[in-house]
């Protein structure tokens, strides 16, 4: 593109790269949201472009998204200063070889969460250099100039991601077994059904909720299988329509985010098969600290945090 097109025909050249840059961005953040931002903000920057600024359009499209991505990894490693209680995982699927990626991209099986869970472990030029270069064959030199490195720093970057990702140990059952259990949780809570809840609780489990979610009269902190369950009846009625499955932080996890809009997080912990701490989120200042990321078959559309 050495002059400026009609926006028409730009608008179809772009759309012709829209699948592959939402599922390089899923990787590169694991949140679909965001996924659909980063690429809405490439277009804006291509509508911008001068003449004879975008010579290949693919690449360029490749890069100035990859660097929205870096933008706000950094952002959000600056946010959240503590690491995530993650679970490593000993291999990953190849991503984009023979499938539509956009499909694969946003197919959040135990394997597709498992790689979203051990990419929050790289900094964020380790992950933009491993996701370009591993996933979608990007050269080094291009990665170079993204991330603000020689090829050589690049390609060490990527090798230093490589190591840290396959050097997980733990198998993928036990991450598929966790997802079960938080939608057992979110049946149960729908149904009412008290005695499929405590089924799911440890005995001493612990339920924190922001204050402004509860009434004064109650407490923030609860104790107990019983009362949790109880409370987790009482307030589901209102809340579970909109309740979703939802990686947060690299666990599985709820969301309700009710048209798209996140309102409250749940945060859960499980130890030895049973539900351990249930920590519910909903002040804005939290909420906008989290990752969230939906997997597609949760049946809800994107979610965003409310500025």
């Amino acid at each position: 593109m050495t002059t400026l097109e009609e926006p028409n025909r730009l608008a179809e050249r772009f759309e012709a790269h829209r699948a592959r840059l939402r599922a390089m961005v899923f990787r590169m953040l694991g949140s679909i949201a965001e996924a659909e931002d980063s690429v809405q903000e490439t277009w804006l920057r291509l509508s911008r472009a001068q003449p004879g600024e975008v010579e290949n359009l693919g690449g360029w499209l490749t890069t100035v998204t990859a660097r929205v991505c870096l933008d706000m990894l950094r952002a959000r490693a600056v946010r959240k200063e503590d690491p995530l209680d993650s679970t490593p995982v000993s291999a990953i699927a190849n991503p984009g070889r023979g499938v539509d990626p956009e499909q694969e991209a946003l197919t959040a099986d135990a394997v597709g969460l498992a790689l979203l869970v051990v990419l929050d472990r790289l900094t964020p030029a380790e992950r933009i250099a491993f996701v370009l270069h591993d996933l979608f064959d990007v050269p080094f030199a291009e990665i170079a100039s993204i991330v603000g490195r020689s090829p050589v720093a690049a390609k060490k970057l990527a090798s230093r991601a490589r190591i840290r990702v396959r050097g997980g140990s733990v198998d993928h059952a036990d991450l598929t077994r966790r997802w079960e259990i938080v939608e057992a949780f979110l049946a149960a809570a729908r149904d009412g059904d008290l005695q499929a809840l405590l089924a799911l609780l440890d005995p001493d489990v612990v339920r924190r909720a922001d204050r402004r979610l509860i009434p004064a009269t109650e407490r923030a902190e609860v104790h107990g299988a019983r009362d949790v369950a109880e409370g987790t009846v009482r307030y589901a009625r209102t809340a579970a329509r909109f309740a979703r499955l939802a990686l947060i932080d690299g666990a599985p996890g709820l969301v309700v985010a009710p048209h798209g809009r996140l309102r409250i997080a749940l945060a859960i912990r499980i130890e030895n098969g049973k539900i351990s701490e249930i920590d519910v989120i909903g002040e804005p200042r939290r909420l906008a600290e989290l990752a969230v990321s939906l997997p597609r078959h949760s049946g809800c559309g994107d979610v965003h945090e409310d500025g």
